[in-house]
Protein backbone atom coordinates (compact mmCIF):
# COMPACT_ATOMS: atom_id res chain seq x y z
CA UNK A 1 0.00 0.00 0.00
CA UNK A 2 1.33 3.47 -1.21
CA UNK A 3 1.03 6.57 1.23
CA UNK A 4 1.50 10.36 0.52
CA UNK A 5 2.01 12.82 3.26
CA UNK A 6 -0.14 16.38 1.93
CA UNK A 7 0.33 18.06 5.20
CA UNK A 8 3.19 20.45 3.50
CA UNK A 9 0.83 21.01 0.57
CA UNK A 10 -2.46 21.93 2.61
CA UNK A 11 0.05 24.53 4.68
CA UNK A 12 1.14 25.88 1.76
CA UNK A 13 -2.52 26.05 0.33
CA UNK A 14 -3.86 28.16 3.81
CA UNK A 15 -0.67 30.29 3.62
CA UNK A 16 -1.55 31.31 0.27
CA UNK A 17 -5.21 31.75 1.60
CA UNK A 18 -4.39 33.63 3.98
CA UNK A 19 -2.18 36.24 1.97
CA UNK A 20 -5.42 36.49 -0.18
CA UNK A 21 -7.15 37.23 2.32
CA UNK A 22 -4.78 40.05 3.42
CA UNK A 23 -4.47 41.16 0.42
CA UNK A 24 -8.16 41.77 -0.22
CA UNK A 25 -8.55 43.20 3.23
CA UNK A 26 -5.79 45.86 1.93
CA UNK A 27 -7.72 46.26 -1.34
CA UNK A 28 -10.84 46.53 0.43
CA UNK A 29 -9.50 49.45 2.90
CA UNK A 30 -7.93 50.98 0.49
CA UNK A 31 -11.18 51.14 -1.19
CA UNK A 32 -13.06 52.30 1.25
CA UNK A 33 -10.66 54.95 2.74
CA UNK A 34 -10.66 56.08 -1.04
CA UNK A 35 -14.55 56.17 -0.90
CA UNK A 36 -14.83 57.96 2.43
CA UNK A 37 -12.28 60.84 1.06
CA UNK A 38 -14.22 61.11 -2.35
CA UNK A 39 -17.77 61.15 -0.07
CA UNK A 40 -15.57 63.62 2.42
CA UNK A 41 -15.01 65.96 -0.93
CA UNK A 42 -18.59 65.48 -2.38
CA UNK A 43 -20.06 66.34 0.60
CA UNK A 44 -17.28 68.94 1.32
CA UNK A 45 -18.14 70.50 -2.30
CA UNK A 46 -21.84 70.76 -1.49
CA UNK A 47 -21.19 72.10 2.20
CA UNK A 48 -19.16 74.69 0.16
CA UNK A 49 -21.78 75.30 -2.34
CA UNK A 50 -24.62 75.94 0.23
CA UNK A 51 -22.25 78.05 1.95
CA UNK A 52 -21.32 80.17 -0.80
CA UNK A 53 -25.55 80.62 -1.83
CA UNK A 54 -25.80 81.29 1.90
CA UNK A 55 -23.26 84.20 1.88
CA UNK A 56 -24.78 85.31 -1.23
CA UNK A 57 -28.42 84.99 0.38
CA UNK A 58 -27.09 86.92 3.22
CA UNK A 59 -25.80 89.95 0.52
CA UNK A 60 -28.72 90.45 -1.00
CA UNK A 61 -30.95 90.13 2.31
CA UNK A 62 -28.70 92.86 3.21
CA UNK A 63 -29.52 94.42 0.28
CA UNK A 64 -33.02 94.41 0.62
CA UNK A 65 -32.68 95.72 3.98
CA UNK A 66 -31.15 98.36 3.10
CA UNK A 67 -33.35 99.52 0.40
CA UNK A 68 -36.63 98.74 2.44
CA UNK A 69 -34.96 101.70 4.82
CA UNK A 70 -34.95 103.51 2.17
CA UNK A 71 -38.48 103.32 1.11
CA UNK A 72 -39.49 103.47 4.16
CA UNK A 73 -37.62 106.71 4.53
CA UNK A 74 -39.31 107.99 1.63
CA UNK A 75 -42.86 106.91 2.70
CA UNK A 76 -41.97 108.46 5.59
CA UNK A 77 -40.89 111.84 3.73
CA UNK A 78 -43.67 111.47 1.83
CA UNK A 79 -46.38 111.40 4.14
CA UNK A 80 -45.19 114.56 6.12
CA UNK A 81 -44.94 116.46 2.80
CA UNK A 82 -49.04 115.07 2.35
CA UNK A 83 -49.13 116.20 5.60
CA UNK A 84 -47.85 119.88 5.50
CA UNK A 85 -49.90 120.11 2.01
CA UNK A 86 -53.03 119.42 3.93
CA UNK A 87 -52.46 121.61 6.77
CA UNK A 88 -51.37 124.58 4.19
CA UNK A 89 -54.86 123.92 1.97
CA UNK A 90 -56.61 123.60 5.40
CA UNK A 91 -55.24 126.91 6.12
CA UNK A 92 -55.99 128.57 2.71
CA UNK A 93 -59.32 127.03 3.01
CA UNK A 94 -60.08 128.28 6.51
CA UNK A 95 -59.16 131.65 5.22
CA UNK A 96 -61.51 131.77 1.77
CA UNK A 97 -64.11 130.43 4.11
CA UNK A 98 -63.74 133.36 6.62
CA UNK A 99 -64.01 136.10 3.97
CA UNK A 100 -66.79 134.06 3.08
CA UNK A 101 -68.31 134.47 6.07
CA UNK A 102 -68.12 138.15 6.19
CA UNK A 103 -69.10 138.70 2.87
CA UNK A 104 -72.28 136.98 3.61
CA UNK A 105 -72.67 138.91 6.86
CA UNK A 106 -72.47 142.13 4.93
CA UNK A 107 -74.47 141.03 2.20
CA UNK A 108 -77.30 139.69 4.45
CA UNK A 109 -77.11 141.94 7.43
CA UNK A 110 -80.36 143.98 6.87
CA UNK A 111 -80.67 147.93 7.16
CA UNK A 112 -81.23 149.17 11.01
CA UNK A 113 -79.36 145.84 12.42
CA UNK A 114 -75.75 146.55 13.94
CA UNK A 115 -73.11 144.05 14.59
CA UNK A 116 -71.15 144.51 17.71
CA UNK A 117 -68.80 140.84 17.98
CA UNK A 118 -67.86 137.98 15.83
CA UNK A 119 -66.71 134.60 17.64
CA UNK A 120 -65.99 131.75 15.76
CA UNK A 121 -65.68 128.17 17.65
CA UNK A 122 -64.86 125.45 15.05
CA UNK A 123 -68.03 125.69 12.60
CA UNK A 124 -70.18 127.18 15.35
CA UNK A 125 -70.29 131.56 15.08
CA UNK A 126 -72.03 133.72 17.50
CA UNK A 127 -72.82 136.90 16.69
CA UNK A 128 -73.72 140.26 18.58
CA UNK A 129 -75.31 143.48 17.87
CA UNK A 130 -78.15 145.78 18.16
CA UNK A 131 -81.01 146.23 16.13
CA UNK A 132 -83.91 148.76 15.64
CA UNK A 133 -87.05 146.38 16.53
CA UNK A 134 -86.94 142.64 17.31
CA UNK A 135 -88.29 142.41 13.61
CA UNK A 136 -85.16 143.43 12.21
CA UNK A 137 -83.19 140.63 13.95
CA UNK A 138 -85.73 138.54 12.90
CA UNK A 139 -85.11 139.78 9.08
CA UNK A 140 -81.53 139.29 10.02
CA UNK A 141 -81.79 135.43 11.17
CA UNK A 142 -84.19 134.28 7.42
CA UNK A 143 -81.45 135.86 5.65
CA UNK A 144 -78.73 133.85 7.29
CA UNK A 145 -80.87 130.45 6.51
CA UNK A 146 -80.77 131.32 2.43
CA UNK A 147 -76.68 131.44 2.56
CA UNK A 148 -74.79 128.71 0.85
CA UNK A 149 -72.01 129.01 3.59
CA UNK A 150 -73.96 128.79 7.09
CA UNK A 151 -76.28 125.20 7.60
CA UNK A 152 -79.66 125.61 6.76
CA UNK A 153 -81.59 123.33 10.00
CA UNK A 154 -83.37 124.35 12.77
CA UNK A 155 -81.35 125.06 15.19
CA UNK A 156 -79.35 126.98 12.84
CA UNK A 157 -79.24 130.52 13.60
CA UNK A 158 -80.53 130.33 16.54
CA UNK A 159 -81.26 133.07 18.94
CA UNK A 160 -79.54 133.27 22.06
CA UNK A 161 -80.92 136.50 24.05
CA UNK A 162 -82.54 139.54 22.73
CA UNK A 163 -82.82 142.32 25.20
CA UNK A 164 -83.83 145.93 25.23
CA UNK A 165 -81.10 148.42 26.21
CA UNK A 166 -80.22 152.02 25.41
CA UNK A 167 -77.54 153.22 23.09
CA UNK A 168 -76.66 156.46 23.41
CA UNK A 169 -80.14 158.38 23.51
CA UNK A 170 -81.50 155.25 21.58
CA UNK A 171 -83.65 152.33 22.54
CA UNK A 172 -81.87 149.44 20.46
CA UNK A 173 -82.25 145.35 21.23
CA UNK A 174 -79.72 143.53 21.92
CA UNK A 175 -79.61 140.26 20.76
CA UNK A 176 -76.74 136.97 20.15
CA UNK A 177 -77.13 134.38 17.98
CA UNK A 178 -75.40 131.59 17.04
CA UNK A 179 -75.30 129.87 13.91
CA UNK A 180 -73.61 126.80 12.15
CA UNK A 181 -71.13 127.09 8.83
CA UNK A 182 -71.21 123.91 6.47
CA UNK A 183 -68.51 121.90 7.13
CA UNK A 184 -65.53 122.42 4.44
CA UNK A 185 -65.46 120.51 1.20
CA UNK A 186 -62.16 118.60 1.10
CA UNK A 187 -59.86 119.47 -1.40
CA UNK A 188 -59.59 116.49 -2.63
CA UNK A 189 -63.40 116.38 -3.69
CA UNK A 190 -63.34 119.73 -5.27
CA UNK A 191 -60.12 118.99 -7.49
CA UNK A 192 -61.92 115.84 -8.68
CA UNK A 193 -64.97 117.85 -9.80
CA UNK A 194 -64.85 118.70 -13.30
CA UNK A 195 -66.51 121.40 -14.60
CA UNK A 196 -70.07 120.80 -16.12
CA UNK A 197 -69.68 121.43 -19.86
CA UNK A 198 -71.31 124.16 -21.78
CA UNK A 199 -74.64 123.83 -22.97
CA UNK A 200 -74.71 123.94 -27.05
CA UNK A 201 -76.68 126.15 -29.10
Amino acid sequence: MIRINLLPHREARRKANRRQLAMMAVVVAVVGIALAALVHLVIGGYVDVQNSRNEFLKRENAKLDKEIAEIRKLKDEIAALLARKQIIETLQNDRSRAVQLLETLVRRTPDGVYLKSLKQKGLRVNVTGYAQSNARVSAFMRNLQGSEVLENTQTSPQLIEIKATNVGNKRLSEFSLDFSMKPPTPVAEEAGKKPAPAKKG
